[in-house]
């Protein structure tokens, strides 16, 4: 599906449609069309949280009759690799797309076609070209090659440091980092800090392959960035736009510094030992400002006086929040319409009983979302497992009418119905420490009353009265599932009906 949501916010952030097709891997006439129907609509960022992407796409283009399949391109990468291959051409290989085109439905190109659009793939795997970059425009991440150490003061272990290097792209000033591995969460916080080192946000961001920036990537047509990371160029007002695979051309800048930053910082602390991260950390910011500002060989000033200079007043500000890490889960809505997670339970609207839901969870809050849209949200309970975190409006109406049930209200309810009654739901509401706790058994006694009578449970109470000072629900429950209690008013009755008439023989009858 065409990131039309994507395209959207980079047009209201202004970036160009050169940038825009980078980041979204789409080419100049979709991004046109897309801006074009918007304006039209009068769309723009930011969008409706309600829209979904697929109402999105339904409300730019449902006047649209479906385009016809377009020609279908030639596999580059295919060819190339075919083409080195002894006997085998040009026309060969065009033979054998048509013939797969035609079994899959699809429009061909003619063979001028096939051999021009070659022709021009192999033109660009040749071409070489210097970019001159804008200042403000764009930073380059990167991991170092060479691990710094740490040495575990406890168990004398020697740990691997890994270095994070952040680079403005026209300025050279560099941002540079030890973290304990190359996980999200190290990525993730290394672009914070970068940011607040730099005090301001480039437009485009860099960064190279890995997983943790791109999760799948066939191609610029087929590039997938990773949700955390894109959430975060989304709070920073950036694009990314990540570097091709084995192409350090893309990212030249931040190849260059990072042998830089090997020789000036890692290899300047090769005989120094560290005992922790933050010690580490420390001794690398101290060789960091004298790297910033050490003078250029072949031009005037330093990294940081041409950031500062030339490239910091074109930054964009940083945002009036930090950015909070999110960790994504799946979870499927109970029966009581809840979804448990890390041990506590939060609400959602009941008709999702049963539906699994993905969940953001930061360190603050629980967002949970079906198809995309958010559907609740919660503030992220602390302490205790089991804590239940609920919202009114989730509820079915038919449960609405217990919200208003507590201590007092449960033992009136009781003494209505008599004293045995009365003391199992005194002794079930101090049997926890918490009274609240104690609801849902006080909860289920009042609806056994409703399914069995008030009478029934009276004398189910008197009997498991009988056997403890302190009956639980489910012994109660489990007395009049079996049965072996009637009404009071029943088993008096009977007692008499049998004294009265249990011995009718007399004395005439043993006189026979």
């Amino acid at each position: 599906m065409t990131k039309y949501r994507e395209i959207i916010r980079l047009t209201g952030l202004g970036f160009s449609q050169r940038n825009i097709m980078a980041s979204c891997g789409v080419s100049q006439k979709t991004v046109v069309k897309v801006q074009k129907r918007a304006r039209e609509l009068n769309i723009s960022w930011p969008l409706d949280e309600s829209m979904t992407d697929t109402e999105l796409q339904r409300l730019m283009f449902s006047k649209e009759s479906k385009v016809s399949a377009k020609k279908r391109m030639p596999d580059y990468d295919y060819i190339r690799k075919e083409l080195l291959r002894n006997g085998v051409s040009k026309k060969l290989l065009w033979t054998e797309y048509m013939e797969d085109c035609r079994a899959n439905g699809e429009e061909p190109l003619m063979y001028s076609q096939f051999c021009y659009h070659i022709q021009q793939d192999e033109q660009k795997h040749r071409a070489t070209m210097h970019i001159n970059r804008k200042p403000g425009e764009q930073v380059e991440v990167d991991w170092a090659g060479d691990p710094a150490t740490v040495i575990d003061p406890d168990t004398g272990e020697i740990i691997k440091a890994y270095i994070f290097v952040g680079v403005m792209t026209y300025s050279q000033y560099a941002y540079v980092e030890a973290f304990l591995d190359m996980k999200q969460k190290s990525w993730i916080n290394a672009h914070v800090h970068m940011y607040e080192y730099f005090g301001s946000v480039a437009r485009i961001l860099v960064p190279d392959n890995c997983k943790t920036a791109v999760v799948h990537n066939g191609g610029w047509k087929d590039q997938q960035i990773n949700e955390t990371y894109q959430e975060l160029a989304e709070h920073y007002g950036t694009a990314i736009i990540p570097a091709r695979v084995r192409a350090p051309k893309d990212k030249p800048n931040a190849e260059g510094t990072v042998g830089n930053i090997s020789t000036w910082i890692t290899a300047a602390l090769r005989d120094e030992q560290f005992f922790s991260f933050a010690e580490l950390n420390r001794a690398i910011r101290d060789k960091l400002e004298l790297f910033n500002q050490r003078l250029f060989q072949k031009k005037e000033g330093s990294r940081r006086s041409l950031f500062l200079e030339e490239e910091k007043p074109l930054l964009a500000p940083l945002p009036s929040t930090r950015f909070e890490l999110s960790d994504w889960k799946t979870a499927t809505v109970q029966f009581n319409y809840h979804i448990s997670m890390d041990g506590m339970l939060y609400s959602v609207p009941y008709e999702y009983i049963k539906k699994k839901v993905d969940v953001k969870v930061t360190d603050t809050t629980i967002e949970i979302f079906y198809n995309h849209n958010r559907i609740a949200s919660h503030r992220r309970l602390k302490g205790r497992p089991g804590q239940y975190s609920t919202v009114t409006e989730h509820m079915p109406e038919d449960h609405l009418k217990y919200l208003e049930w507590n201590g007092d209200r449960f033992r009136k309810w009781a003494e209505r119905i008599g004293i045995n009654t009365y003391t199992v739901v005194n002794a079930i509401l101090t049997s926890k420490r918490v009274e609240q706790q104690t609801y849902r058994s006080c909860m289920g006694l009042l609806k056994l009353a409703e399914k069995y009578s008030d009478a029934l449970l009276e004398v189910a109470c008197k009997k498991a009265l009988s056997y403890t000072s302190s009956p639980s629900y489910k012994s109660i429950k489990n007395i009049l599932v079996t049965g072996s209690v009637k009404p009071e008013s029943e088993t008096t009755e009977s007692t008499t009906t049998h004294k009265a008439h249990g011995i009718t023989r007399g004395a005439d009858y043993y006189r026979r």
